[in-house]
């Protein structure tokens, strides 16, 4: 079993007053996380799946009591998949503050305030985390640096979400079943939509445009959806995991673009699933793409694992001048390039660099991007 990270993070939290809240796409490891922190905690748990309708019957705040002969002796409950209930929340709420010296952990797979507005009832009660599909950093520390170079290529093309490193062979299936099975299903079930061949066509065209600055307007058009509609879906593709949004960078130069936004997807063999496309790096020609797609949500999982507090923003002006990845810290600069060969040059622009005078400038490419993961 993969160790991640965050759990000896979240084992310093827990306290037996606030509830652990764990966020992340479905299929990430949340469950197998709250195992492991049941393992190292040395106490049963009790285990209640959301998903299940008996448990969102019994999961509400006129059922405390009969909740709680459910729970019996148990000094650790698992509520998985929380977004589904109606009032996770407010029962939360009235759990947490009877200080019955219970460890409540919580998982969701999308940010609960789609399908309630409750959890501001926590508010002074909780802990929250974030899990995304395996990173590098987790990954060196559980293989070492050699066997993950080895296989960058199979992460490029088939992701790291935990059951495809764990069954390679099966990685093809594992996927579609993540596409089949869940990747929509909180939006759908949670959002009211209705029509999702129209949710599928904007996902599939955002996966073609990665590393592109995108336009409301174009994915209008190609979706039949009007822009309202569009940026609406957008944002709940973020808040059930699936992708996030890159702002552009702007401060007081004429020609920057100044409301643009680059999409990325959190796992590289999503995105290639949504586009049923898992060929080999050697014969790509969205290689390009690939890798800055994984560099920069490998640079954002690590930031996440390292509590590292940043702004993250590409740069473009209108002349087309272009700095892939920048980060701001303390008012701090820091600016890469993303190339995938490791003997392509990169090319700050003076533009830039005399108007914002960064700390760094770095090329990162398939040689030393350990580095800027921690590793």
């Amino acid at each position: 079993m993969i160790k991640r990270t965050q759990l000896d993070e979240i084992i310093q939290f827990i306290d037996f007053k606030k509830a652990v809240i764990i966020f992340g796409a479905r299929q990430v490891g949340k469950t197998t996380l709250t195992e492991q922190i049941a393992e190292v905690l040395k106490i049963p748990f009790r285990y209640f799946n959301a998903d299940e309708i008996l448990v969102r019957e019994t999961w509400k705040p006129e059922n405390v009591e009969t909740l709680l002969s459910l729970i019996g002796e148990s000094k650790l409950v698992v509520l998985d998949e929380a977004q589904m209930l109606e009032n996770a929340g407010l029962i939360l709420k009235i759990l947490i503050d009877r200080k019955l010296g219970i460890q409540f952990i919580i998982t969701g797979s999308s940010s609960l305030d789609i399908a309630n507005s409750t959890y501001e009832s926590l508010t002074g009660r909780k802990w929250t985390f974030e899990l995304y599909p395996l990173s590098i950093h987790e990954m060196v520390k559980n293989f070492g640096l050699f066997e993950v170079r080895k296989n960058l290529e199979n992460y490029m093309v088939f992701g790291t979400y935990p059951e495809v490193i764990n069954e390679k062979d099966k990685a093809k299936a594992a996927l579609s079943n993540i596409m089949q099975s869940y990747l929509y299903k909180d939006i759908l079930a949670l959002a009211g939509i209705r029509k999702p061949a129209t949710l599928d066509k904007l996902v599939k065209a955002l996966a073609y445009q990665i590393g592109q600055e995108v336009s409301l307007n174009e994915l209008s058009r190609i979706t039949g959806l009007d822009v309202k509609t569009v940026d609406a879906y957008i944002d709940l593709l973020q808040k059930t995991f699936i992708i996030f949004v890159l702002p552009s960078f702007s401060r007081n130069l004429r020609n920057e673009i100044a409301k643009g936004k680059k999409i990325y997807f959190y796992d590289n063999g999503i995105r290639n699933a949504v586009i049923n496309n898992f060929s080999p790096c050697s014969i790509r020609d969205d290689i390009g793409q690939l890798w800055e797609n994984f560099i920069v949500s490998e640079r954002m999982k690590y930031n996440n694992i390292m509590r590292n507090h940043v702004n993250s923003y590409f740069w473009r002006t209108t002349a087309q001048q272009e700095i892939d990845y920048i980060e701001e810290t303390d008012g701090q600069i820091t600016a890469f390039e993303i190339k995938w060969s490791p003997n392509k040059k990169a090319k700050f622009s003076i533009t830039f660099t005399n108007a914002y005078e960064p700390k760094e400038t770095k090329l990162i490419h398939r040689e030393n991007f350990w580095n800027w993961l921690g590793v």
